[in-house]
């Protein structure tokens, strides 16, 4: 004998069901297409998810009273344009009502002519699989026949804000007391102290400053340039202290996105530039608080200074 279940209504508000859905933190994408007749659409979604590996399958759901289904209901294929951190503006442009949301947009035509928008987190072109309903909004099924993994520290939105990725805290936890140490006199040898410190400070710092949604590189010119430590092209090598073809495609990427332009012999940060910067700097400035908190501003100078000495800063 099958048994029956009696389907009822739910009585719970729907304003405290979207809330504590809420609790579940999700990346932000961008879904694009175009159809045959050349109409590019952009919505701003967080409901992306994976389904199948084989085959590559990926889904995305749309409300039934969106302007832009009808589009993706038509194209061939659209594509998940994946934000990275910095990428808010964007997320806000495609979110809102407009009619041209691609003005001043950087893109490129992927499968099936979708608008793939540049210096994402990561990308995926998909061919249209299947559309289900599912409530008051459709779900859209790809099929993934193209991906890029930039590699870029990604957008996230949780209870109805933006946030972004920090490691958890307890990656990060000291020894265990009572567990043996044994230093050694490598411990008395100030390379080995200054090599080992860099590398504690950059394990706490970096995934703040990628955070941010700028790579290493793109940070630390940033920076540089906002410092005016380094007047030249020429010296931009040894304070950004990254290779040389990593500073072009910085420098290339940067340009891009409106922070700087290139002025022949150095680079000169735009407004909006100065203001990454600014950003980047009081990142920088909070961890450095946080990290020498226990010093005495006497301590913390004086350690300024012997550094300051090595690296031959006056």
């Amino acid at each position: 004998m099958t048994s029956m279940i009696a389907q009822t209504e739910p009585t719970f508000d729907s304003k405290s069901f979207r809330r504590a859905l809420g609790n579940f933190a999700t990346g932000v994408t961008i879904m694009t297409a175009q159809n045959a007749a050349g109409v590019k659409v952009g919505v701003t979604a967080n409901s992306f998810n994976s389904v199948s590996l084989d085959p590559p399958l990926i889904l995305w759901s749309i409300d039934k009273r969106s302007s832009s289904y009808e589009v993706f209901a038509e194209a061939t294929h659209f594509a998940v344009n994946i934000l990275a951190a910095d990428q808010i503006d964007l997320s806000n442009q495609f979110a809102r009502s407009k009619d041209d949301k691609y003005a001043n947009v950087d893109y490129t035509l992927g499968a099936g002519n979708a608008p793939v928008l540049k210096e994402c987190s990561a990308v995926f072109e998909c061919e249209r699989f299947n559309i289900v309903e599912g409530g008051d909004h459709w779900i859209i099924i790809g099929r993934v026949v193209n991906f890029q993994d930039n590699g870029r520290s990604p957008l996230l939105y949780h209870q109805g804000a933006y946030s972004s990725v920090l490691p958890h805290p307890s990656l990060h936890t000291k020894a265990e007391a009572g567990e043996k140490e044994f230093p050694g006199r490598l411990y008395d040898n100030m390379y080995y102290l200054l090599t080992q410190a860099a590398r504690a400070y950059s394990n706490h710092y970096q995934p703040k400053q990628l955070a941010s949604g700028y790579r290493t590189s793109e940070a630390r010119l940033l920076l540089v340039l906002e410092s005016k430590t380094a007047t030249t092209k020429e010296c931009l090598q040894r304070e950004v202290d990254v290779p040389a073809r990593e500073i072009e495609q910085a420098a290339e990427i940067l340009i891009r996105k409106g922070l700087m332009v290139d002025a022949e012999k150095t680079y000169d940060l735009t407004e909006q530039g100065v203001q990454a910067a600014q950003m980047l700097y009081q990142i920088a400035e909070s961890h450095q608080q946080e990290v020498f908190a226990q010093y005495s501003e006497e301590d913390k100078q004086l350690f300024k200074k012997m550094l300051k000495d090595l690296i031959g800063v006056a």
